[in-house]
């Protein structure tokens, strides 16, 4: 099942059914947000497919307006978004540790035949034991904080990038959006296309720097895919300046691309009771092995990065826009 969030006429926060199609979208009557679908749907004891089957609702919207109009909304969003937590996991996939081990490694490390930086060191424990049996917990993969519900852009909305920030580039993912039930259970709703967007010339310098790179904007949609995945996910990554494309290319996703298991991941991020707070949502972003800064592109404001995963429905298209961080040296009182 396919769904979205979306602003209707009256300016108000509604769910939709996206068609098989993808031509046109059902208004859900009832629910006021993803959040409250789901939360519902736990209480119920029921799927969310289950329960989006049971809503009335006869009104069908154009999808396409939708999206060209700016009213599709972040398919999961907390009502206060401190509750919600940005998260992701790094060399996770087949193929990643060579972008990341391009950054950081450097002149003499590379001279130094057989050292193993600690980026491919990580990635190497993953493809040893990221994929454990059933029931198991397997190799802890890199993880990372981005922020809060705020710092999430809808389909469309520029991505802002502080002055500060060295740089500011896409990276296309698989994003996990979940709610914490009222016992303390994470319950998955489904999967979503992510523009994880990070500052790869600050991660470069150091890779303790990462964390500093991480704390940026980042975009997630438009779409909820309900259900299990394919394994084997095939999109593409793209950024267009102007009427141009300034630079293309495949991007390969799901557990066939993967040195970790989805359920490893969920894992090590949910092991912490911090994590489990119940009502709480969590968007959590899976890692990718495509970059267009590993290829030497540097994107501009005004760029538009679009991820198109056809699995998970309509693209995910964002502007890149610089603004001020608001913040200078100093700026901290004393009381």
């Amino acid at each position: 099942m396919r769904l979205i969030q979306l602003v209707d006429e009256d300016g108000a926060t509604r769910v939709g059914e996206v068609d098989a199609g993808g031509a046109q979208v059902r208004l859900l009557e009832g629910p006021a947000s993803m959040h409250a679908l789901a939360t519902a749907a736990i209480d119920a004891g029921r799927s969310l497919d289950a329960e989006v089957a049971a809503l009335p609702g006869d009104t069908r919207l154009d999808y396409a307006a939708l999206l060209r109009e700016g009213r599709v909304l972040v398919p999961l969003h907390h009502p206060d978004p401190a509750h919600c937590r940005v998260t992701g996991t790094g060399l996770t996939h087949l193929g990643s540790a060579a972008a990341r081990d391009a950054m950081h490694q450097n002149l003499q490390q590379q001279a130094q035949a057989g050292t193993l930086t600690d980026s491919m060191r990580m990635f190497q424990w993953g493809v040893e034991g990221g994929i454990p049996a059933a029931g198991e917990a397997g190799a802890q993969p890199e993880w990372f904080y981005k922020g809060d519900g705020g710092i999430v852009v809808a389909p469309g909305a520029p991505l802002p990038s502080p002055d500060f920030a060295l740089d500011g580039g896409e990276e296309p993912e698989l994003v996990g959006l979940y709610v914490i039930g009222p016992d303390g259970t994470p319950h998955r709703l489904g999967f979503a296309i992510g523009n994880e967007f990070s500052d790869h010339v600050t991660e470069r310098q150091n890779y303790l720097y990462l964390a500093h790179s991480k704390l940026r904007a980042c975009a997630v949609g438009p779409e909820l895919r309900t259900g299990p995945l394919p394994r084997d996910l095939r999109g593409t990554s793209r950024i267009r300046r102007g009427d141009a494309v300034l630079w293309e290319k495949p991007f390969l996703t799901g557990e066939a691309n993967m040195c970790h298991s989805l359920a490893n991941l969920e894992y090590h991020h949910f092991k912490y009771a911090a994590h489990r707070r119940p009502g709480d949502v969590h968007l959590h972003f899976f890692g990718t092995a495509t970059l267009s800064f590993a290829d030497g592109v540097r994107a501009e404001p005004g760029d538009v990065f679009e991820v198109d995963l056809p699995e998970l429905g309509a693209p995910l298209a964002n502007p890149l826009r610089t603004v001020a961080a608001g913040f200078a040296p100093g700026g901290v009182r004393s009381l």
